[in-house]
């Protein structure tokens, strides 16, 4: 039998209620789908949904994909697939690179606000699959009643030579981390990514709590590196994280590392 650890609500202190974005790279996706599903079985109603663009294929693994094109009444569309799904995926129209447009912030303020939901949770920026990512000058996009932002990471670069290839948006990260091609990914300079003005929580709102979550832990023996990134975004002296959580998304496993 699969051993599990604590679910994600709770090993993420989640209130009784939370308008909860997520950012960066390595699972966004999944983290958004699992936290659902775990609301949903203590009979939660959660509306899912991007302030970017997703794939449509991701939009199509919630239980019901609603499609609410600009002009058209959002409580409408919301209303009748929350009441028999009690979850969804909301988005405003599929467009013709395969991917689905999300709603503005000012919409996912307004559906957190002016429906009877417990959570919302939105996907808040672009990753192209990749583990790691920086923010462009133009994300992520966070809506202004965001309750909590969680920065993911795959834990598969941590402590590897910094490589183009697993990095989206890697100009980016090196004017954040001072890290180059070639280079020795050290704790000390990651930090960075998450702790900068220009990080991954630009435009999170001051009263956001602040999570970083890392993921594919079953890829990563040893969490020693791990715990040491950890320390540091919780102990730092200014804008630090108030937790950090590793675990794997595949395996469903998860453990509070700061």
């Amino acid at each position: 039998m699969k051993q599990k650890t604590e679910g994600l609500t709770a090993v993420l202190n989640l209130g009784a209620r939370e308008h909860i974005a997520i950012v960066g790279g390595g699972g966004k996706t999944t983290l958004g789908l699992r936290l659902a599903e775990e609301m949903r079985a203590g009979r939660k109603k959660v509306v899912s949904t991007t302030t970017t663009k997703v794939w449509y294929e991701e939009g199509n693994r919630f239980p019901h994909l609603v499609l609410c094109p600009p002009g058209a009444d959002l409580f409408e569309a919301i209303g009748k697939s929350l009441e028999e799904a009690g979850h969804l995926f909301l988005a405003r129209e599929g467009l013709n690179s395969g991917k689905l447009g999300g709603i503005s912030p000012k919409e996912a303020d307004l559906v957190f606000n002016g429906l009877q939901l417990d959570h919302v949770i939105v996907e808040a920026d672009g990753a192209a699959g990749l583990p790691l990512k920086a923010p462009a000058g133009h994300e992520p996009v966070i809506p202004s009643s965001t309750t909590l932002v969680i920065a993911v990471m795959g834990l598969e670069p941590l402590g590897q030579p910094v490589d183009p290839k697993t990095i989206f948006r890697f100009t980016e990260f090196a004017q954040i981390t001072g890290l180059k091609k070639g280079q020795q990914m050290g704790t000390a300079a990651l930090a960075k990514l998450f702790l900068a003005p220009e990080g991954l929580y630009r435009g999170a709102p001051e009263s956001a709590r602040r999570i970083v979550f890392m993921n594919k832990s079953d890829l990563c023996g040893d969490l020693t590196v791990a715990e040491h990134l950890a320390s540091l975004l919780v102990n730092h002296s200014t804008g630090g994280v108030d937790r950090v959580v590793a675990g794997s998304l595949h395996k469903e496993v998860y453990t509070r590392i700061g």
